[in-house]
């Protein structure tokens, strides 16, 4: 614990000085007796600086997070704290989002009034969201309909300098990768839990298609052979979970980014989450999910934020403006996987039943 060495001053040491003088609209400095200062322009600033200060405490945890997961073995009570934290981003986003109510305050013609007075810069520029994606793990050769050069080109030297080291580290995908690889339970001794569990599946399906052949007189011939052919689809889908060369294929054409085993793993704990060892492990994948999705419909009010204020003109970084936030929105995903995950999901009745012994493994009581 710190002791204080000596009397504080609020405002000395929240440096308020430094940071209420950093609003200096770019109307102002060029505001002449007809054309004054833009009132909404200081709003635009001040909105923008606070985005950037909540993505330094975003950062500032998603570091934290990190150095736990880089770990060979993590203690229990540290993956209590990665959650704290990932709560508190998610809380962070949750006023991030909130943020576009204030920004949609100013009209699109008090907007246009010092628009042209920021042209080159971009939200492409914010180097800190950049570094926040590429950590979750977006690296730039991962976007969709982006040219990297393009990208890469609205930053200064420096801060492509920058990105270009944080793309050499391990990301939050890769660490969640190599943990969910670590998890035990699924084979001990004569226990094989996939081999279980392709057997619930293969039941379910066959229930599927008895179900479909029996109401095939409430169906035409087309409508049951669709339905067939569906099921045929969805035993496919299920069957490319244990065929290592269907997962490879899936990851080389973009489809997946996890490896075979940290998807089983993680499917694992869905299915048992109720257990006592994998409610945390649980806790951790459904938030990952939450900020996946929290930044998706972030983008998602940014887009429509800019075709609020713009309509179809160009963003002030070159780009088409509301349509490129709008694919960014649906193509940059990190935790697709996850998601995705619910395709595999079971009915609790038809789970194959855990060994005591196993059971008592994923119980503190042992």
């Amino acid at each position: 614990m710190h002791k204080n060495k000596g009397p504080v001053y609020y405002g000395d040491y929240l440096q308020l000085p430094k940071l209420l003088d950093s609003q200096l609209p770019l109307s102002r400095k060029y505001a002449d007796q007809v054309n004054g200062e833009c009132h909404d322009e200081m709003l635009f600033i001040v909105v923008h600086q606070v985005y950037e200060l909540w993505f330094k405490q975003i950062l500032h945890d998603l570091d934290s997070i990190l150095a736990v997961f880089h770990k060979a073995f993590i203690p229990e009570a540290e993956l209590s704290t990665v959650v704290q934290k990932l709560e508190r981003i998610k809380k962070i986003q949750g006023l991030l989002i909130g943020q576009f109510d204030v920004l949609e305050t100013m009209t699109p013609m008090d907007f246009l009034e010092f628009r042209d007075l920021l042209i080159p810069a971009s939200g492409f520029q914010s180097v800190q969201f950049r570094e926040i994606e590429i950590k979750l793990g977006l690296h730039t050769n991962d976007r969709q309909d982006v040219d990297r050069e393009f990208f890469m080109g609205r930053l200064s030297e420096k801060d492509r300098g920058h990105l270009g080291e944080v793309e050499k580290l391990p990301t939050l995908l890769r660490s969640l990768e190599t943990w969910l690889e670590r998890l035990p339970f699924t084979l001990s001794g004569d226990f094989n839990f996939w081999q279980e569990y392709q057997k619930s599946i293969d039941s379910i399906l066959q229930d599927d298609k008895n179900i479909i052949e029996t109401n095939s007189a409430h169906l035409s011939d087309k409508q049951k052979n669709i339905q067939l052919e569906n099921l045929k689809i969805t035993r496919s889908t299920f069957e490319s979970l244990f065929d290592e060369k269907k997962h490879l294929e899936l990851i080389n054409n973009n489809q997946r980014k996890l490896s075979q085993k940290a998807i089983l793993n993680a499917l694992f704990i869905l299915l048992y989450r109720h257990e006592p060892m994998l409610t945390i492990p649980f806790q951790i994948i459904t938030s990952m999910m939450d900020i996946d999705e929290n930044f998706t419909t972030w983008r998602y009010r940014h887009a429509l934020l800019a075709q609020r204020m713009l309509g179809t003109k160009i963003g002030t970084g070159g780009s088409s403006g509301h349509q490129y936030l709008k694919r960014a929105a649906d193509n940059n995903r990190v935790f697709l996987d996850l998601f995705n995950l619910s395709t595999f999901l079971i009915p609790n009745s038809r789970l194959p039943q855990i060994p005591l012994e196993v059971k008592r493994k994923m119980s503190f009581n042992v």
